[in-house]
């Protein structure tokens, strides 16, 4: 294992000299030193050395293996043939995938024309190769909406390229589905899983398992994230196939903290964010989240200057439900960009493409509502602040979120949202390397409020906040239908959190919830029964003439309206009529025979008792003649005329049958029917 302590160097300063064109690339894209995870990944990396990284989010790890990758590629020996690759990155998201095509874009459009150098000119002595290689342009396995897998295939064949980025259902595909037979990896020079531990949680073990078992051994193999625990990496290497790997670990102290360590002999505290990353908390009740959402925008707009935020809820529903009701709350010229996993490829590349490029300042700031498909690798420059309306489920992902501000030496604030026992969250998040600062709630002109504390009275501002968004809402059912998906889905996702011993689900006022919501009523749910709705109220709404604002959907719904309204109205019909549906095997019929041979049978048993005792009554004393008289009325009484004579009848067979007059079969065949 390799621990990075020292100060990263020049590019010169390099074992192996970068080639020229790659140099004045990165030279070009302003970064004249390099960060301790690239001074320590690319010499080895060079040296036939697989590497696993784990390096603080905006450290430069993309550059720490795109630069590795071209050279390899370029120093080879043997141009590669137009159906080989050379290079296969693997990202877990379309997002990661399309910025790193991107970055090795900018370095390949910067490459000099293939050159035959003139063998009368004095060549200099250097480490790079004789010829510059030029390399086709790279191949993006990124969404169906850009690309199908044949067209894939398609553009491979025509462009011959070298090195293959995408996903890994995209990739498999590609290699072992349409292309099998088109594409061949035996001189495949180095492999890199982007993001390694989350192509793990994200169940891409098979998938990547069937790859690697089809890419050649004799490989370079790299493995990258943020957050790569031991369990992560290394009960994993053998799976991936890495050979006697490198493990690089980028490890971040504040200066102060530093400083004072050394002088008392000790190693100072590890942080696993960048040292310029501020990250604060605020608690508050649940029913204060929204409130407090928008007056940290403000305060960070009016005080700081900030111009651009991120904001994280936890479900794709949260994000859609929030992006149509914020704007209640916010400047306006405030804009709004909306990103999570449900929306369609090619909507979501717009997104990123529009945010990264938009003109924002401080009047008028950009703020991106997202889940976590926008929390790792994603290198959006310039944020200011990202703010956590909701704790990841995933507790690694908090270090993703919050490192997409502060990211290259620059300078960054982070924010999060937590209610009743969730500060338990400060804690659990501190034995991970993450502290968090203590923020004061903020009160409507931007001051902190003098107290903290739970009793503190809730909010003047919820009542207003909450009336303002069911005013929104009574325009629109459709808004209506949308707050009470987002909120079900939140209370989903909230039972789901890996930290389950703080974020349970009895513990959250649910209430409280609805009310930060917006919502008209309380959703019927398992998770309100016996739940104390305190002061809660419905919103005064006339449910049937509650109409949505599309033509479409109002008329699908009078129409189910009417349709119920008919069945109410409509009269019940009779019971039906059970003899009337006779069913074809007469099974009705046959269970009224079988019950009158049960009552034959009863009768049959009551009167052989009632024999039995006025014979054994004979033997021993004879009955008085009122007694007899007495039974002699009760057996008539509860036999017909027929019945006695049918009783009787087999009491005679039965005595006949004693001595031996009748066999048992001929009495059996006798009252069968019995």
């Amino acid at each position: 294992m390799a621990s990075v302590t020292a100060l990263a160097g020049s590019w010169a300063s390099l074992p192996t000299p970068l080639t020229s064109w790659v140099f004045d690339v990165v030279q070009s894209m302003g970064h004249t030193q390099m960060t301790p995870v690239q001074s320590s990944t690319i010499p080895l990396f060079m040296k036939n050395k697989d590497v696993v990284v784990e390096a603080v989010t905006g450290s430069g790890k993309t550059l720490a293996f795109v630069i590795p990758v071209l050279e390899r590629l370029i120093r080879r020996d043997h141009k590669l043939r137009k159906n080989e690759i050379g290079a296969l990155v693997i990202s877990p998201t379309r997002e990661l995938a399309s910025q790193i095509h991107s970055i090795f874009s900018l370095f390949l459009s910067s490459q000099p024309g293939t050159e035959h150098p003139d063998p009368d000119e004095d060549v200099p002595s250097t480490s790079e190769p004789s010829s510059s290689t030029r390399l086709p342009p790279p191949l993006l396995l990124v969404s169906s909406a850009q690309s199908s897998p044949v067209q894939d295939v398609q553009r491979f064949v025509a462009t011959g390229a070298d090195i293959i980025i995408g996903t890994p259902g995209r990739v498999e595909e590609f290699l072992l589905g349409k292309g099998k037979n088109a594409v061949s990896t035996k001189e495949l020079e180095v492999l890199i899983l982007d993001e390694a531990d989350r192509l793990l949680d994200l169940g891409f073990q098979q998938t990547l398992t069937r790859i690697l078992m089809h890419l050649p051994k004799q490989r370079r193999t790299g493995l990258f994230s943020a957050t790569m625990t031991d369990a992560d990496a290394l009960s994993e290497l053998v799976r991936v196939g890495l050979r006697n790997p490198a493990r690089i670990v980028v490890k971040v102290q504040s200066k102060a903290i530093a400083d004072s360590g050394r002088k008392l002999g000790l190693g100072g505290e590890e942080r696993r964010i960048p040292a310029n990353l501020k990250i604060f908390y605020v608690h508050c009740r649940t029913s204060e989240k929204l409130v407090q959402l928008s007056r940290i925008i403000s305060q960070e707009t009016t005080q700081n200057g900030s111009s651009r935020f991120i904001v994280y809820f936890a479900t794709c529903a949260c994000v859609d439900y929030f992006y149509r009701t914020l704007p209640l709350f916010l400047s306006d010229n405030a804009n709004l960009y909306s990103l999570h996993g449900h929306l369609p490829p090619a909507a979501r590349t717009r997104t990123l493409s529009s945010f990264a490029e938009s003109v924002c300042t401080p009047s008028s700031p950009s703020i991106l509502l997202a889940t976590d498909v926008a929390a790792r690798g994603l290198d959006l420059p310039d944020v200011d602040v990202v703010l956590q309306f909701d704790p990841p489920s995933d507790t690694k992902a908090f270090s993703h979120r919050c490192g997409r501000t502060a990211r290259a030496g620059k300078s960054g604030r982070a924010w999060v949202l937590l209610t009743g026992r969730e500060r338990e969250y400060v804690d659990f998040l501190a034995v991970r390397k993450i502290p968090l600062k203590q923020r004061p709630y903020l009160l409507d002109d931007n001051s902190a409020a003098p107290s903290n504390d739970d009793d503190r009275v809730e909010d003047e501002a919820v009542p207003a906040y909450l009336s303002k968004i069911r005013e929104l809402l009574l325009s629109d059912r459709a808004l209506h239908d949308a707050a009470a998906k987002s909120f079900v889905s939140f209370v989903r996702a909230y039972s789901k959190h890996e930290a389950s011993y703080i974020f349970r689900v009895k513990d959250l006022d649910l209430v409280g919830v609805a009310k930060s919501f917006g919502l008209l009523r309380l959703p019927k749910m398992p998770e309100f029964k016996g739940e104390d709705i305190g002061d809660w109220k419905d919103a005064n709404v006339d449910w049937d003439a509650y109409t949505y604002a599309d033509e479409a959907q109002e008329t699908k719904r009078l129409a189910a309206l009417e349709e119920k309204a008919s069945k109410i109205s409509a009269p019940r019909p009779p019971p039906p009529d059970k003899t009337k549906y006779v069913p074809w095997s007469n099974k009705i019929s046959k269970q009224e025979e079988k019950e009158k041979r049960r009552e034959k049978k009863d009768r049959k048993k009551k009167w052989l008792k009632a024999q039995t005792a006025t014979e054994s009554g004979k033997d021993s004393e004879a009955p008085s003649a009122s007694k007899r008289g007495r039974d002699d009325d009760a057996v008539a009484s509860g036999n017909d005329e027929d019945d006695w004579e049918e009783l009787a009848r087999e009491e005679r067979m039965a005595k006949k049958l004693k001595k031996g007059d009748v066999s048992q079969r001929d009495f059996d065949m006798e009252f069968a029917e019995l």
